[in-house]
């Protein structure tokens, strides 16, 4: 029961605390009131019967005596009338919560109600009334209100009342991404609240600051909430910003080492009304309140059946409902960056910030250990990131949701599959893992049948309906192609999404002297029997775009050797430059006589400031094996040689001293504001691919004298010292020492380059 204490305006705090408790006051005590904002009537006007009984003894007889012979009789009056402007401030604010709460508690009736209007809400409605439950909840669970969030308690509850009227509840569904805009400024509204007690404690330090920054922090939520709840009277579906309440300042964390552009992607989303059991499912499992629902989830498939997309789409819902905490996809084309090393300094970094406690607690843990910002150790980032930040994570309104896509693309997933296996289940229960992969023996290995992990496999679960409807979506526009055409398709595509978007692709695809029903009846006489559906695909859209004219196909061969060969996906412009910087002159051509006609299969064909990469990883299986892709076979090794040199050659006529044009060198590069533009501008994309990778790809080429030459034209001059300028000013050391100490064994006992390997051993007491 929640406790109101009135204190006599003439006692001091420490009397106050000393009379709480006991029986009606005499003299300075004070008169303990409970009851207060338990939303029951009887004890509301408790509250205010001891209240008036708190007056009544002041105007009694042995009151005024006890009073008057203390203090002064100006005192006197006017304690007496601050008592009585007391007494009416006090229970109107009794009575303004208690309606407040009570409305709370009708809405959670309203949400418990079995068969009730809230009964068979869609995925993204259940995450935003299942946030504006658990903020009501909060609010209830708090012991006391303090006048100064008055305000805020009475907006609130107009929220509340309008989230139960008739017309707001009939349209929950069709308005579902404006609830959850209401729902992010409630929780926002509900933590305020919740922590408002614990900062006002150290008030007194900075009581006018503080309590300024209270009613500007109220006045903002009201404002938000007001703007929102007639947004969804209007029926008018716009994006509002909802930044995230900071109640003090912004601790920042500087320099801690984390992979970039691993996130969501809204483009990879499912296709609206597709998956929608089995993303329900995933949302009930995320929404859960039981404290021993398993905190991680394995979904599991062969490639093609849509794991990506699943993990995309809930990314994006919880994302929109303010429970992401962090998103990380692994891709098969950036696996030279061992982006495993960095995936829980990611993780650590994305719930900085997402809120500020998450982000204290991290900083906290920086402070103790620097080496944290750039350790690769995966065990000390659990332990030493992770884990103090779910440990805070109690005092936070709603589910912290974590998406790990694409497992099996992480080369040395064996440094996280144990953390994964054994850890995850001492996580707080607010905390849900979400992990895809294909199941890849050492991944089942670890991840099946933990007790403390749901798993669900892909394969086999009966997708035609959701790729009919894919598909319809797809060949809308397609005169040729009716129903009878869709569900043959359908069928066919053995619940394999990737398969679909291949057809659908190919039939698309206009070609000289074919019909659209012409591309069908190709894609539909390429049978299972022939292959892997996927395979048979392939080739047929190859066949179709590339054919088999023998300087074609060796134009195909050498654009894709180039393409799966680099450690990062680059623009075709930036491919084109390097090309030219081949050493066979047969090999300068732009890249976009082949790779303009691959959209299909690629991305980042129809804009050449746009990385290339395969739209799925099994178009990486494909080309690799000769058994499946035949004469479309790429053998990635010849490469090497070719990439190094061209690296090498952009390095001997890019670099130059102070590239950047900095006005000083005393400054460290994070002091320098407009770093980044002036990277952007001065640092092409050619320079910075080939600084950084120039000596992975050495490695894996034989040595020659003409590569020697080369790198002695960098080590041996002052450019080394203009390669190592842009590292910095890229931050890209990473593993230069173990490269630089590759390239030393490179050359290791060649006549008339032992002067190199001394250079290079030179440059390792350099780093």
């Amino acid at each position: 029961m929640k406790s109101y204490h009135l204190r006599h305006p003439l006692e001091s705090p420490k009397e106050n605390a000393a009379g709480a408790g006991q029986g009606p006051a005499t003299g300075g005590g004070t008169v303990p009131i409970q009851g207060g904002c338990t939303c029951e009537n009887n004890e509301t006007s408790n509250v205010i019967q001891s209240t008036d009984a708190l007056v009544a003894h002041w105007e009694g007889d042995k009151g005024k005596q006890a009073v008057k012979a203390s203090v002064p009789p100006d005192a006197y009056q006017i304690g007496y009338h601050d008592l009585g402007v007391a007494k009416e401030a006090f229970v109107g604010l009794v009575r303004m919560n208690d309606k407040c709460l009570r409305v709370l508690k009708d809405f959670i009736k309203v949400v418990d109600t079995v068969g009730g209007p809230l009964a068979n809400l869609n995925p993204i409605a259940q995450v935003a009334v299942g946030l504006v439950t658990k903020a009501a909840r909060t609010i209830l669970d708090q012991d006391s209100y303090d006048e100064s969030v008055s305000a805020l308690l009475t907006k609130v509850q107009e929220v509340y009342e309008f989230l139960q009227e008739e017309d707001t509840l009939q349209h929950i569904q069709e308005r579902e991404q404006i609830l959850l805009q209401i729902a992010q400024v409630v929780s926002n509204c509900a933590e305020f609240i919740s922590k408002y007690s614990e900062k006002k404690s150290f008030a007194p330090r900075f009581a006018k600051q503080f309590f300024s920054d209270t009613q500007s922090n109220i006045d903002d939520l009201n404002q938000r909430l007001d703007a929102l709840m007639q947004l969804y009277r209007d029926r008018a579906v716009q994006s509002i910003h909802i930044n995230v309440l900071r109640l003090s300042d912004d601790c920042k964390i500087d320099g801690m080492r984390y992979a970039k552009e691993v996130g969501m992607m809204t483009a990879k989303k499912c296709l609206d009304g597709t998956r929608e059991q089995l993303l329900a499912d995933i949302m009930r499992w995320i929404n859960d309140p039981d404290p021993n629902m398993p905190r991680m989830f394995y979904l599991y498939g062969q490639a093609g059946r849509g794991k990506s997309a699943i993990a995309h789409t809930i990314a994006l819902w919880c994302k929109n409902a303010g429970i992401l905490g962090s998103c990380f996809c692994f891709a098969r084309d950036r696996q030279a960056e061992h982006l495993e090393r960095r995936i829980f300094t990611t993780i650590a970094h994305d719930l900085a910030n997402r809120d500020l406690l998450l982000r204290r607690a991290v900083a906290d843990a920086i402070t103790a250990d620097d080496s944290l910002k750039t350790t690769p150790d995966a065990i000390q980032q659990w332990e030493k990131l992770i884990v103090p930040a779910s440990e805070v994570s109690s005092a936070l309104v709603g589910k912290v949701v974590i998406v790990i896509d694409a497992l099996d693309e992480a080369e040395f997933r064996k440094d996280i599959l144990p953390i994964l296996a054994t850890r995850v289940s001492s996580l707080p229960p607010s905390f849900r893992i979400l992990i895809t992969s294909r199941p890849l023996p050492d991944v089942q290995r670890f991840l099946m049948d933990l007790p403390h992990a749901r798993n669900m496999t892909l394969d086999g679960v009966p997708t035609e309906d959701d790729i009919h409807l894919y598909i319809t979506t797809e060949l809308a526009n397609e005169n040729e192609i009716g129903e009878t055409e869709v569900r043959q398709l359908a069928r066919k595509s053995d619940g394999l999404f990737e398969w679909a978007r291949l057809a659908c692709e190919y039939i698309k695809t206009s070609t000289a002297g074919q019909t659209v029903k012409e591309r069908f009846d190709d894609v539909m006489s390429h049978g299972s029997e022939e292959g892997n559906l996927l395979d048979a695909m392939y080739n047929a859209i190859l066949d179709s775009a590339i054919g088999k004219k023998p300087r074609t196909l060796k134009r195909f061969r050498s654009v894709m050797h180039q393409v799966l060969s680099i450690f990062e996906p680059l623009p075709m412009d930036t491919l084109d430059v390097m090309r030219t910087r081949f050493p066979h002159k047969t090999d300068h051509y732009r890249v976009k006589v082949i790779l303009e006609f691959m959209g299909a299969l690629l991305s980042g064909v129809t804009d050449t400031s746009m990385p290339i990469r395969p739209l799925h990883t099994s178009f990486y299986d494909f080309l690799a094996n000769p058994l499946r892709s035949g004469d479309y076979c790429v053998v990635v090794q010849t490469m090497d040689a070719k990439l190094a040199s061209a690296s090498l050659s952009i390095l001997c006529s890019e670099l130059r001293f102070n590239i950047c044009n900095l006005e000083t060198s005393y400054l460290c590069n994070t002091e320098v504001t407009d770093l980044v533009e002036r990277i952007a501008v001065k640092i092409s994309s050619q320079l910075s691919y080939s600084c950084r990778f120039w000596m992975k790809h050495l490695q894996q080429t034989e040595f020659t004298t003409e590569l020697a030459i080369q790198v002695r034209s960098i080590l041996g001059s002052e450019k080394v010292l203009f390669w190592f300028e842009v590292l910095s000013l890229l931050n890209a050391w990473g593993s230069v020492g173990m490269d630089i100490q590759s390239t030393g064994r490179w050359l290791q006992g060649q006549k008339g380059f032992e002067d190199v390997a001394a250079m290079a051993r030179d440059c390792m007491r350099f780093v």
